[in-house]
């Protein structure tokens, strides 16, 4: 983490990254491309998610989410940084000319060497079947579907770990400490994913916050009564109703929002503690 000299008041308890130990590099061309975002808008461009908008412009990276290049060994060439995800991105350049980006775990480092294969060394952004990995491993960026990419365990500092295998599928203690079963034929990659520091952030003033694309949160109390369920009153007043609501007026707080009939909950051993 770096801390900052209090210059001014927003600086005094300011954190931010310590960009020295990544790799001073241009991004890959190949796997760049401009990036148009919604800003909370539907196809008809109507907001349906609030205090969206603004923010810094920026170039998408294209994750290779699938690394499906079989046995095919590559080394990393430098470990970036990528202003759109959390974690901290890898540049791979295989054997066969190939260039690609892929989520980079922790204790990887420029001129390593890794691969995708049916049994792989237990090294970190090593990739291989769930079935082939040691109970009590941890692994990011996990199939829910063989071949499908991974879709679970890709923010930063994340990461599952190998419980138990059986009758074809293996045991996951996710990072929500929830445990699910997958497919023991969905692949994972070895490792916990860098950047763990992320969650002591302190972005210490309101601009930086407009640069991340944020833009100022009313409070419900603070609006007028055809706003906000809480809106309206003279001075200070309590919201008025024994269920905190969203300003549609539906229920929250507490609310279990899970469909239970959805397919998927079958899979769903332990649900994550409160």
């Amino acid at each position: 983490m770096k801390s900052y000299s209090p210059t001014t008041p927003s600086r005094r308890h300011m954190k931010g990254y310590d960009f020295s130990r990544l790799s001073k590099t241009e991004p890959l061309k190949s796997a760049t491309t401009g990036l148009i975002r919604s800003w909370g808008r539907n196809n008809k461009g109507r907001i349906t998610s609030k205090y969206r908008g603004g923010g810094a412009k920026r170039l998408y990276r294209e994750i290779d989410f699938k690394q499906n290049k079989i046995d095919v060994p590559g080394k990393v060439f430098s470990i970036e940084y990528d202003p759109n995800r959390t974690t901290r991105i890898a540049r791979i350049n295989y054997a066969d000319g190939d260039k690609r980006y892929v989520l980079a775990p922790q204790d990887l480092k420029a001129g390593d060497e890794i691969i995708t294969a049916e049994k792989a060394p237990l090294r970190p952004g090593n990739r291989m079947k769930l079935k082939n990995i040691p109970q009590g491993s941890m692994v990011h960026n996990v199939e829910l579907r063989p071949g499908q990419g991974g879709k679970l365990v890709r923010s930063a500092g994340s990461g599952a770990m190998v419980l138990a295998s059986e009758g074809g599928y293996v045991q996951l203690v996710m990072p929500s400490s929830e445990i699910r079963i997958i497919s023991g034929e969905s692949s994972a990659s070895i490792g916990q994913l860098s950047n763990t520091e992320h969650n002591s952030i302190v972005l210490g003033k309101a601009g930086r916050t407009r640069w991340l694309g944020r833009r100022p949160k009313v409070r419900g109390t603070a609006m007028n009564p055809v706003d906000h369920p809480y809106g309206g009153g003279e001075g200070k007043q309590g919201r008025g109703t024994r269920r905190p609501k969203t300003a549609q007026g539906k229920i929250t707080g507490g609310r279990k929002t899970r469909n239970k009939k959805k397919k998927s909950g079958k899979f769903i051993i332990r649900r994550r503690h409160k």
